[in-house]
């Protein structure tokens, strides 16, 4: 299945509307849910583009693949997945925390954020400074 990017924009924007409303329900009081339910549209929305990620990268190991210029587009593949279980990693840590499951202390719930924040510097002086420009 491959989405076009109206498609996709059309999605982003409902799963964040999804979010935002819930999330000012649960900050106005007038729902008193759990902080993991406020984040379903979040849960939803990275599923499906981890999925989608997965079998694009899994589409490499079909038979007639022609691995020329695979291995940076392979790379960028993994950096993206990356970057999902670090913004994964920082919501349930931000659920637990508000929930107060754990008594953690607040930067520490941070540093999965500041990693993707900092690895996304990263990509994107890689993308300005150093790519080959034909």
């Amino acid at each position: 299945m491959r989405m076009s990017l109206a498609q996709r924009v059309l999605l982003t924007w409902l799963f964040t509307l999804l979010f935002l409303i819930m999330l000012v329900l649960k900050l106005d009081e007038k729902a008193p849910w759990n902080w993991f339910l406020i984040f379903i549209p979040v849960w939803i929305f990275d599923t499906i583009l981890l999925v989608m990620l997965i079998v694009k990268m899994a589409g490499r190991c079909k038979s007639g693949f022609d691995p020329r210029n695979g291995s940076q587009n392979m790379k960028k593949k993994v950096w993206y997945l990356i970057a999902m279980l670090l913004k994964l990693a920082f919501c349930l840590a931000l659920c637990a925390k508000l929930q107060r499951f754990t008594t953690i202390k607040l930067a520490y719930v941070f540093i999965p954020l500041w990693a993707l924040l900092i690895g996304g510097m990263v990509e994107l002086g890689y993308n300005i400074f150093y790519v080959r420009r034909d």
